[in-house]
């Protein structure tokens, strides 16, 4: 890839301005986004102009470029204050998407302003980072316990066998439950929370004002907090930094609800969704006990978040077939990047252990994911994943993959529900006894790494081949032969 540091996009190349871009957010899209990414790819190459809610982005496609602009942020500005269009007040009136990117907080900082803030998270969040901490062990067995409540809850209300949404029924509550439980919450969360974020995030007509009301409960949050300090998120974080005013720790917990419950839930949906759909490869990553490549292997087919968060050229830049001028604003396309990259290895980059880590699910350089919050939401996913094969002896889509409904949106790649003919293994958790003591012992107890802490939720039950879904899977792609040989 070429970069000029010094140099000015040459006069007469193409500006975004003057480039006829055709809308993203169409039917098309939301039905077969693929084939969207690859009509763009085949007609500009790895960086496109389009039109997003009546605003010209260019949409960067191809994983090579993708990845340049992550890790490059020099030239690539995370601080909305860059954007040309939106300092000259060129935005329609009211551009939904915007009401995000003005949430002043950690994602949107650049330089030594982001480094200082990411310190302040990863000291705050490595008590529940370490499996060993009193801290890390309560939250580790605390998402097992909810999601055995949940599966009881299930049983309680529609039977050992039956039909469920494991969005609604299950992967929702459970995020909210844990998010009440990290925060330090004194009440706990309701659906609407998750409804805003929805909102804000999905450029809907009530972005403005759901993403005010989402702050605004944030910032209570860190109020009542700061009055009664206790073992929780927020607590840390004023710890961290004393400086911090109600409004801005309010502002860094709101994005971290996002993480947490949008963008972490949807990893857990998407990766069930890569198994009950017949995924082999993410099945047999499954059946071998491997849950933290089972994430991997679905991230990288289906990305929790489809489009990262905009960036903003510092300066004129040439990416892919174009000059991107100063200011002007850019997409990297998760979504589009894998697929790219998965055509590019073919079958070999999709069998290999090492390979899926390069999703980029949790973004990429110096403003991906902090490492203690990836630790962290990779627990909550494969426990949350692990529980459902334990405790399933049976789970099949009640829809065709293709009729499933996703959330219209140019962030995010979500399921609007997970519907699912179920059957509950003999040893499922019921009511009454629900999160028991033994419910989450084997997740709390050697929590020191990733494979550690999920000994307890990829165990194979006794027997041969195990008893739940998980036993299941195993004899289908091994023959009953333990562990896949």
């Amino acid at each position: 890839m070429e970069t000029h540091p010094f140099a000015a996009a040459p006069a007469g190349s193409p500006t975004l301005d003057s480039l006829p871009v055709e809308p993203l957010l169409t039917s098309e899209f939301d039905t077969d986004p693929g084939s969207v990414y690859e009509r763009l790819r085949s007609t500009y190459g790895p960086v496109a102009p389009v039109g997003l809610m009546g605003v010209p982005v260019w949409l960067v496609l191809d994983y090579r470029e993708v990845l340049e602009v992550l890790r490059n942020d020099t030239v690539w500005r995370r601080d909305v204050r860059h954007w040309r269009a939106r300092a000259e007040r060129r935005l329609p009136r009211d551009w939904p998407l915007l009401a995000g990117y003005e949430v002043r907080q950690t994602m949107f900082l650049d330089d030594e302003e982001h480094r200082a803030a990411r310190l302040t998270h990863h000291s705050a969040m490595r008590p529940f980072q370490d499996g060993h901490s009193p801290e890390g062990w309560e939250l580790r067995a605390a998402v097992a316990k909810y999601a055995d409540d949940l599966i009881a809850l299930l049983a309680a209300e529609s039977g050992t066998s039956g039909f469920a949404d494991l969005a609604a029924q299950y992967t929702r509550p459970l995020l909210l439950m844990v998010t009440t439980k990290l925060f330090g919450c004194p009440v706990e969360l309701g659906d609407e929370m998750v409804m805003d974020l929805w909102r804000m995030l999905d450029g809907g007509p009530d972005a403005g004002p759901a993403t005010e009301r989402a702050l605004g409960a944030m910032t209570r949050l860190a109020a009542h907090r700061r009055s009664r300090p206790g073992e929780d998120l927020t607590s840390y974080m004023l710890l961290s930094d004393p400086s911090l005013s109600d409004e801005q720790l309010g502002r860094e917990l709101f994005m971290n609800a996002v993480y947490l419950n949008d963008i972490t839930g949807n990893m857990v949906c998407n990766t069930l969704l890569e198994v009950l759909r017949g995924n082999a490869t993410v099945r047999r990553s499954v059946a071998t006990g491997q849950l933290g490549e089972t994430v991997n292997r679905a991230a990288l087919v289906n990305p929790p978040t489809a489009n990262l968060c905009f960036r903003f050229a510092g300066r004129d830049v040439r990416l892919g077939n174009f000059w991107i001028r100063a200011g002007d604003i850019v997409s990297p396309s998760v979504a589009a990047a894998h697929r790219d990259l998965l055509a590019i290895g073919t079958s070999h980059l999709v069998d290999s252990t090492v390979s899926t880590r390069a999703h980029l699910a949790w973004g990429a350089g110096p403003h991906q994911c902090p490492s203690a919050a990836r630790e962290l939401a990779g627990m909550i996913v494969t426990t949350a994943v692990g529980r459902i094969f334990e405790h399933f002896a049976r789970a099949e889509l009640t829809l065709p993959p293709d009729q499933l409904p996703w959330r219209t949106g140019p962030v995010v790649r979500g399921l609007r529900l997970l519907p699912v003919r179920y059957e509950l293994s003999a040893g499922a958790p019921v009511a009454g006894r629900a999160g028991g003591p033994g419910a989450s012992a084997g997740v709390a107890a050697g929590a020191g790494d990733d494979g550690a802490a999920l000994a307890g939720v990829a165990a194979e039950p006794s027997g041969r081949g195990g008893s739940g879904l998980l036993g299941a899977l195993r004899r289908m792609m091994f023959g009953g032969r333990r562990g896949g040989g």
